[in-house]
């Protein structure tokens, strides 16, 4: 019999987990940088707690049983889990808290496509206790900074506005809305073409699926379309984000007033941060502010503002991997220390130890004996190790540079 992982898993070998760890510790150094601080929640949720949000739809959840008949999951994202911990767990903190995680998570094959995984690797941000103008931009300046550090290129960020797209919504009749809303999502036009719409409703639904571009002309579409007063506001909003952003850097943003396949979990900005290189465009992340999802879990209903975003590990790596940034070769040791006789172990042990104790990090292997002098020296050349130390019983030790 072969053993096998299970279906929708993968393992990660030393040459895998130097490259992750590369993008990780860039990610994890712009989070240090901006203050922000490593939050670990349980890999295991109880379903309530997932579902509270209504952004998980439950056939995503891998599902477990306890032995006590309680229904739990692995977590299929983060936010949820650290909105239960804030909540539950720091009642006393003072905001802003600023959070990162880099994490797994696990989504079922609920249909069923043939070799999709079912564990992923994150890293992300919560910025919690903070609405407004200066939060929304440091998160989205923070997703700038953080693919600055991969030297990623050929990225831009889809900005669109949950709460303007909601609010846009509600001009259509009540039977109606979840059609329009997917069809827009969809960019459907054969669709809002077939509705039974009037024309003024038509032609709003036609705007609606046009607001996607440069940031100048999706603002003045959106204005078109005779807004409220708290509609207008919301606009202005979303227009002094965008003039802060363009100010404070390059920033390569496409405006989207139709991404809107988040809305319900999303109460104000939403984005997702896309790669276009090789003429393919590929999601690496997402986020969005998120005012009412911490009130779902606090014992007295207080909402507390946050906005956040994730990045996903294994997308930042398919995209890094073609570019030869990524780590080509596992570490290779910096010295072979090598008893030369039974008697000459405990020497050698000592001396290994020796340079262990080093204030920078020293890899050092000892020979495991069972070769002779030349087989060391071969290894030592095929492994990349810089030094061979040859121990004497009496401690007396010969240094051999590799060639």
């Amino acid at each position: 019999m072969v053993y096998q992982p299970a279906a929708g898993a993968r393992d990660l070998l030393p040459l895998d987990v130097a490259q992750k760890r590369w993008i990780e510790d860039r990610l994890q150094q712009v989070f240090h940088r901006w203050g922000y601080h490593r939050i670990i929640t349980s890999t295991l949720e109880r379903m309530d707690t997932l579902m509270a949000g209504e952004a998980i739809q439950r056939q995503m959840v891998i599902e477990l049983q306890s032995g006590q008949n309680e229904e739990l999951g692995l977590r299929p994202e983060l936010t949820a889990s650290i909105a239960r911990t804030v909540v539950t767990r720091m009642a006393g903190a003072t905001y802003p808290q600023r959070l990162y995680y880099n994490a797994n998570v696990f989504r079922r094959n609920w249909e069923k496509r043939h070799n999709r995984q079912q564990e992923y690797y994150q890293a992300g941000v919560e910025l919690l206790g903070s609405g407004g103008l200066l939060a929304n931009a440091e998160v989205l300046l923070l997703v700038a900074n953080c693919l600055a550090a991969l030297d990623l290129q050929g990225w831009h960020l889809i900005l669109g506005e949950a709460g303007i797209t909601r609010s846009l919504l509600n001009a259509f009749p009540g039977n109606l809305q979840s059609k329009v809303r997917s069809a827009i999502a969809h960019l459907d036009r054969i669709t809002i073409d077939t509705l039974p719409l009037d024309d003024e409703l038509r032609e709003r639904a036609r705007i609606m699926l046009d607001l996607r571009g440069n940031s100048a002309d999706v603002l003045a579409k959106v204005s078109s379309l005779d807004l409220d007063s708290e509609q207008q506001q919301a606009v202005n909003n979303l227009k002094s984000l965008v003039d802060l952003l363009e100010s404070a850097r390059k920033f390569p943003l496409i405006l989207d007033l139709s991404l809107i396949q988040t809305i319900d979990y999303y109460t104000g900005i939403v984005f997702e941060v896309v790669s276009d290189t090789d003429g393919q465009a590929k999601v690496l992340g997402r986020g969005g502010r998120y005012d009412q999802l911490l009130g779902l879990y606090h014992p007295q209903g207080e909402n507390i503002p946050g906005i956040g975003f994730e990045l996903s590990i294994d997308d930042l790596y398919q995209t890094l991997v073609s570019t030869q940034q990524l780590p080509q070769n596992i570490p290779a040791s910096n010295w072979l220390v090598v008893p030369e006789s039974k008697t000459a172990e405990a020497a050698a042990f000592a001396y290994a130890q020796k340079l262990r104790d080093t204030p920078e990090l020293v890899r050092v292997e000892i020979d495991l004996g069972g070769r002779d002098t030349e087989a060391i020296r071969q290894y030592a050349s095929d492994r990349s190790i810089a030094q061979i130390a040859w121990i004497k019983a009496d401690g007396t030790t010969t240094i051999e540079a590799v060639g």
